[in-house]
């Protein structure tokens, strides 16, 4: 199952370059690395990134991550994926601008 991680530019980049990241300031504070489902992702950047332009959306196979991954209650009650460890660039599958058209975030088809 893949799982979806949106980083601004600079959290992108420094994942790139160090090969490990903590994840953005509100994982860092939360002691955990945010992941939305599917079916969740679009409203994750509507609330946490509305209007932010020059994102990145990760997709992260749960296969690599399984053995730090819990699923938890969170936003409406609804479990959401949460990684207990740095987010490596290997974790990562794939990786691709999200872009902002006319205030909406636009996600690959498939994705919304």
């Amino acid at each position: 199952m893949m799982i979806y991680k949106i980083f601004r530019d600079s959290e992108w980049q420094e994942l790139r370059r160090m090969g490990q990241s903590q994840g953005a300031p509100i994982d860092v504070q939360d002691g955990f690395v945010h992941f939305s489902t599917v079916t969740q992702a679009a409203e994750t950047a509507a609330k946490h990134f509305a209007g932010e332009d020059n994102l990145w959306l990760l997709g992260v196979e749960t296969d690599r991550v399984r053995e730090d991954l819990k699923w938890e209650p969170s936003r409406g009650g609804q479990d959401f994926p949460h990684l207990y460890r740095v987010l490596m660039l290997d974790d990562v599958s794939w990786a691709q601008p999200l872009p902002l058209l006319e205030g909406v975030h636009v996600f690959p088809p498939g994705l919304t």
